[in-house]
């Protein structure tokens, strides 16, 4: 008799589990196709975020109050941009030629500095 009511026993746990498993799966996946809204509507103009309303200015100070490295980020970004704005008004040649200036050093002036690195002088 024991061993029948073991046995009935670990079933119905079993049967639990599974019920309860297939319970949770069956509530996630209700979830699944909901994709949030961000409380924006269903306008059909561009969605305005308060941090695009920011002057570059107020986006450094913010940045800044988070730490110093999002600030000099932020600086660097804005920098970026603004160098990006002025090479949209220069011919594309000027541009190329300042890039690869920027990005090659100098191997002769490179290598003056290794011979004199390893001789001493």
């Amino acid at each position: 008799m024991q061993i029948i009511l073991g046995i009935v026993n670990k079933a119905l746990r079993q049967s639990i589990v599974v019920l309860g498993l297939m319970l949770l799966m069956s509530v996630s996946g209700l979830f699944f196709f909901v994709q949030p809204s961000y409380a924006l509507g269903f306008t059909t103009e561009k969605p305005t975020f308060p941090s695009e309303k920011l002057t570059p200015e107020q986006k450094i100070d913010r940045a800044y109050e988070y730490n110093r490295a999002a600030g000099l980020r932020e600086e660097d970004r804005q920098q970026a941009y603004e160098q990006a704005v002025k090479d949209a008004a220069t011919p594309e040649e000027k541009v190329y030629e300042r890039n690869v200036k920027d990005s090659q050093p100098n191997l002769i002036d490179k290598a003056g500095e290794l011979v004199e690195k390893v001789t001493g002088k």
